[in-house]
Formats: structure tokens, C-alpha cells, sequence
């Protein structure tokens, strides 16, 4: 449908009584622009546009009728009780909107929404009621304020974009296929372009985190230029799927970003940290500024929100339950031509943090999937039993006087342990000691508290309902500078340290490893995947001498530390999980392509789900391209 064709169906089918100022195309959005939007019932009008029209609809009130945000603070003061206990009062230009973060919602929002409708009435802003978040966050807090300073840069992006997705095409034949140009029977740089005949999407545009030199394979010829894309679509935040995506812009690609609320800011966060860790090292491959130019074209979905992202693709995210935004990235392409997913990382099991990944899609032909643990004797062990194995190792440790130092990623698998040892000591199962949080893993841990909607219902109860927040027990104890991190190595006391990074290859765990790991009462506990080629991976495989840089000269560290490994807590399903992943899909993909693994995980993982389904099976390489349709 052309755009002024678009334009002319709204006006038609919205009342004669609602005032329209204008009707924008905004990325994937239709936005209706109105004056008078206290006679909206908005929702009724909304479901009645996206049906029609087959598009996302946003009814936003004319700038012009908006309250100055200083007099519309005031007004929603006096309006709303002071038993709602309101934390702060942020206003989105770009959205319209007035944020209000408050102890108590519900009271904001009134009996059956009557003081929502007042605040909306006397300040023109459309008000977005949230419960204030126990630890505030730097990070999204900086990213509020950058998208309010660059809101019209913004907003004429996000209308170029928008006349680029409903752009005119002609109606001629289709075909679908997927280039591979990283994570193919490796574990790291993911990136995958989806190509039809009118469209091309990277899908994530990783680095590999133990090899910064391997980067995706994006001078091929099928993804150049790189401003012909039609749009990057990141599935999780974790540096080996989205660390690489801030040098597009510096290689001329101007398009949007499609990811979840959750997955921009963890994003955001570990980009920073990566260039900091980076550029420590020498090895800076793109600048904050490039941080930036991407957030700028970040557009977020929320799970379940059908998107048109360009003339024959629509995108839909779902829960993968890998970390908080995780998401299975759905397309459907043309009018019911072909469907198509990309799991990125999953956990098809409910853990401490998320619920199980979604395995209800509308259609369903091809599914690009995860192999980490796809190995044949990949099994990890329950997470009761690996939760009790932690337990006991720490408690053994402190009873010899030792220090356990847990390397975690900062995003993820640090919360699950933060949850499992709080629990623990609350019950008493766990010897009372503090637990030293260093890195990230404080402002990732606040980014958590930020989106309890992104939460499983279980830890929503406990922090909403029993009054029990486990991210802010009084056991943890944040280290925040070298001098904090100084002092815990010196205190002879027994003690947990969570630190990033998981593989030890970097950030704040190195200080305390190449302090603690001489130390025989000393434990080293690894919670997650170590990759080869990684110092993890070393220590894991048995290394009791390890050459450490110090001051630009290198140590040798000998590792007299007790060394475990705790399975059961990964992100990423074991090979059990894929291969019931598969027996609940529903429906059945005709077609299954294993990636993001280690060359015989993807391979006998492929090869057991064509023996067990019948369902025809691929492990490519690297550069490899496959026609779907």
C-alpha cells in the first residue's frame, strides 16, 4: 500500500469527532498524529487501524497541545496521591509521552484508569505509568537523555526509514536464502544476512571475544555495500552477537537496529565496555561515538510485536530465556510466502531468571538454532543439583578460611548466582559472608530491576508480592574501584567475589585471579562456558602455570587455587533441551540449520535431529549460502 494511500485509509477510518494533525510514517511505526486526544479511546481505535491497515499504530498527541514539561510536572504532582510515592517524573519527546516512575502504580493509574485519564487531559503528554526500580541505572538513565537530545536527528531517521520499509516493489517472483558469514561450527561472530528478493537483514554482527582479529565475513559481495541493507536485527546483547554492529556505521550502512527494550541498553553497556577493555589492550576497533550513531537508529520491539522492518518482511521477537531481552527472531516473508527464525542463544528450561524459550510460532518452515551444547555427551546436570554443588564448594572454601572467586558474564549468569546465593544464606544453607559484586554487574544487575516484565512470574511474585528482592540483599556488597578491589584481596577474611569477565579474558577477575590463585585454601568456581583459546579454558583444561601480563612486563602465575566447574548454570541449553526444543516446536520447521557451536556439536547435533524427526538437516561453514524457498 502506497504511503499516501496509507494516509488517506486513516483518516477515513478514524471518527469525525478526533482532530487529525498528521500521519507520519516512523520506521516501522504509523503514527497519528491528533489534537484532541482525551476524546480517543485509544485502544479501540488502535486495534481497529492495525487490522485495516495491517501496521503498527501509534496514536501520539500534536507537540502543540503538549503542557510545558515544567507545568505538567506540577500538574501530575497535584493529581496523583502522595501515598503513590512518585520517583521521578522523564518525559519522551520522540513518543509523546510523560514517564512517571512511582512505588505504587496502581494508584497512578486509578480506579479503572481514572487518574491516567486526568493526567492525559490536563497535560497533553500521554502518561506511561512504571514501578520504580530498586537500583537506578547510569546506562539507561544516559541513554533517555541522548535519544531526548538527538529526538529531531531522530525522528527525520526514523521517517526516511519508515519510507524506505513501504517503499514500492514490484510484484514479481520471491526467493528466500541465508548467507552464513560467522558462528558456523565455531562459537563466536555471529552474523547471518537473510536475503529475499527486495530485502536484505543481517541478523547479529558479533565478535569473536577470545580473537578480536575474526570478524564476520562482511566484505563478501552478497552483503556489500553495506547501505544496501535493509536493517540489523540483533537477538541478545552479548558481545558475540551485537559487539561488532557500532563499526557498521563507519562502513556506511545507515539503517535501523531492531532489538528489545532490555537488549538496547545491555547493549549500550557492554559496547562501553568492550571499546574500555579494548583500547586498554590496544586493540580498539571503533569508537563511543560509533555507540552512538547506532543507538541513535535503535528501534525496539517488545516480544509478540509484529513488524514491517522492509516491503516483504515482518518481524516478530520472542522469548529465548538466554538473558533479560533474549529474543528468537521470527520472519515472515510476503504475504504467507515463507517463515523462517533464528533461535540466536536459548534456554529451553525455566531458570532462577526467565521462563523457558517460546516454541509456539503462527508458521513456521525453517529454524537457524544454537549447538553450543550440542555435543553427544553434553548433558548438564540439573539446576537444583548444580545449585547445591555451588553451595557446597563455597561453604567447604570458607570453612578452610579460603576466598571463592566466582568469573561470571556481567549480563545473566551473574543474577542467577547473585539469586542462588541470597536464597541460600536466607535459608541458612549458605555461611554468612560477603559477597563482593565487581565490573558491570552492578548497573547489568540495575538494568534487571528495570524490566520486571522481562522477568519469570516466579521472581516478580517474590519482589511485588513476599517483599523479598534478592538483587538487593544486604550480603552483596559492590566494588566499584581499584582501591575496593585492592582491599578485598588484602583481607585475609574469607569472602565470594562475582566478577566479569566469565572466560577470564579481561575486566575486573583478572586483578583478583592473579592475586588469589597462588592461594591454596583459594577456589576458583567457572559457572559458564569457557571457549578455546580462552585463559578459562586453560585453567579449566588443568594449566598450573599461566603467563600473566604485569605493567607491560609478564609474570608467571602458578595456579594453586582449587579449580571447579559448576555445570548447570548456562544460558544455553545442554542436548537434551535442543533436542526437546525441537519435539515442541510447534509447528514443525521443514528444514533445521545447526550453528554456534564447535564443529562436531553442530554436526552430531544436526545429525541426531534428522535421525529423530526426519526433519532435513544442515551444519554449514562460514561463508556458505542456502536457498530456502
Amino acid at each position: 500500500m502506497e504511503t499516501d494511500e496509507i494516509k488517506k485509509k486513516v483518516k477515513e477510518l478514524v471518527p469525525k469527532n478526533i482532530r487529525i494533525k498528521d500521519v507520519e510514517l516512523e520506521g516501522p511505526l504509523l503514527v497519528v498524529y491528533i489534537e484532541n486526544p482525551q476524546e480517543l479511546a485509544e485502544v479501540d481505535i488502535v486495534k481497529k487501524l492495525a487490522k485495516e491497515l495491517r501496521k503498527r499504530i501509534v496514536i501520539r498527541p500534536d507537540p502543540k497541545i503538549l503542557k510545558p514539561k515544567s507545568e505538567a510536572k506540577e500538574i501530575i504532582k497535584r493529581i496523583v496521591p502522595e501515598e503513590a510515592k512518585i520517583s521521578s517524573i522523564e518525559f519522551d519527546d520522540e513518543n509523546g509521552e510523560v514517564i512517571i516512575e512511582a512505588e505504587k502504580p496502581g494508584i497512578v493509574i486509578g480506579r479503572q484508569g481514572i487518574t491516567f485519564r486526568e493526567i492525559m487531559k490536563e497535560v497533553g503528554w500521554s502518561p506511561r505509568v512504571v514501578r520504580t526500580p530498586p537500583l537506578k541505572s547510569k546506562i539507561i538513565e544516559s541513554v533517555r537523555n541522548y535519544l531526548t537530545n538527538v529526538r529531531e536527528e531522530r525522528q527525520k531517521e526514523l521517517r526516511r526509514i519508515g519510507l524506505r520499509i513501504h517503499r514500492s516493489v514490484l510484484p514479481d517472483g520471491n526467493w528466500v536464502r541465508v548467507t552464513f558469514l560467522g558462528g558456523c561450527r565455531e562459537v563466536g561472530r555471529s552474523c547471518y544476512l537473510l536475503q529475499t528478493r527486495h530485502s536484505k537483514v543481517l541478523i547479529d554482527c558479533g565478535v569473536n571475544v577470545s580473537n578480536l582479529s575474526e570478524t564476520p565475513y562482511l566484505y563478501l559481495p552478497e552483503v556489500q555495500p553495506l547501505d544496501s541493507l535493509d536493517a540489523v536485527v540483533i537477538t541478545h546483547a552479548h558481545l558475540d552477537h551485537c559487539g561488532l554492529v557500532p563499526l557498521l556505521y563507519k562502513f556506511n550502512y545507515n539503517g535501523p537496529i531492531y532489538v528489545t527494550p532490555p537488549t538496547r541498553d545491555l547493549m549500550v553497556l557492554l559496547q562501553i565496555d568492550f571499546i574500555e577493555v579494548a583500547e586498554r589492550e590496544k586493540e580498539s576497533i571503533y569508537s563511543s561515538a560509533m555507540v552512538k550513531e547506532a543507538l541513535k537508529r535503535t528501534i525496539t520491539l517488545n516480544y509478540g510485536e509484529v513488524t514491517d522492518i522492509s516491503p516483504d518482511l515482518r518481524l516478530t521477537f520472542y522469548n529465548a530465556g538466554h538473558i533479560l531481552g533474549s529474543a528468537i527472531a521470527h520472519f515472515h516473508v510476503g504475504e504467507g510466502l515463507y517463515n523462517i527464525a533464528f533461535t540466536g542463544d536459548f534456554k529451553f528450561e525455566k531458570t532462577r531468571l526467565f521462563d523457558k524459550a517460546a516454541t509456539n510460532f503462527p508458521r513456521l518452515e525453517a529454524l537457524i538454532m544454537e549447538a553450543t551444547y550440542g555435543g553427544t555427551n553434553d548433558f548438564q546436570p540439573s539446576r537444583a543439583e548444580a545449585e547445591q554443588k555451588l553451595i557446597e564448594i563455597i561453604n567447604e572454601t570458607i570453612e578452610k578460611g579460603g576466598k571463592v572467586l566466582i568469573p561470571t558474564f556481567a549480563v545473566g549468569r551473574s543474577q542467577e548466582v547473585m539469586i542462588v546465593l541470597e536464597e541460600a544464606i536466607r535459608e541458612k544453607r549458605l555461611k554468612e559472608v560477603p559477597i563482593y559484586i565487581d565490573g558491570m554487574i552492578y548497573e547489568a544487575t540495575a538494568i534487571h530491576t528495570a524490566y520486571p516484565e522481562y522477568l519469570n512470574s516466579t521472581l516478580r511474585d517474590l519482589i511485588f508480592y513476599n517483599g523479598i528482592n534478592p538483587f538487593i540483599s544486604e550480603s552483596f556488597v559492590r566494588v566499584d574501584s581499584s582501591e575496593k578491589r585492592e582491599t578485598v584481596i588484602n583481607d585475609p577474611s574469607p569472602c565470594v567475589i562475582i566478577a566479569p569477565s566469565g572466560m577470564l579474558n579481561g575486566g575486573p577477575v583478572m586483578e583478583y585471579f592473579r592475586h588469589l590463585a597462588e592461594g591454596e585454601k583459594n577456589t576458583l568456581i567457572f559457572v559458564g562456558y569457557q571457549a578455546e583459546g580462552t585463559l578459562g579454558r586453560k585453567v579449566q583444561k588443568g594449566w598450573k602455570e599461566i603467563p600473566f601480563p604485569v605493567n607491560g612486563r609478564r609474570e608467571v602465575v602458578n595456579v594453586r587455587m582449587r579449580v571447579e566447574t559448576v555445570d548447570g548454570f548456562s544460558g544455553h541449553s545442554d542436548r537434551k533441551q535442543l533436542v526437546n526444543y525441537i519435539k515442541f516446536l510447534n509447528p514443525k520447521p521443514s528444514k533445521i540449520i545447526t550453528v554456534h557451536g564447535d564443529e562436531n556439536k553442530c554436526i552430531e547435533l544436526a545429525s541426531t535431529i534428522y535421525k529423530t524427526y526426519k526433519i532435513e538437516t544442515r551444519a554449514p561453514m562460514n561463508m556458505e549460502t542456502i536457498r530456502f524457498f
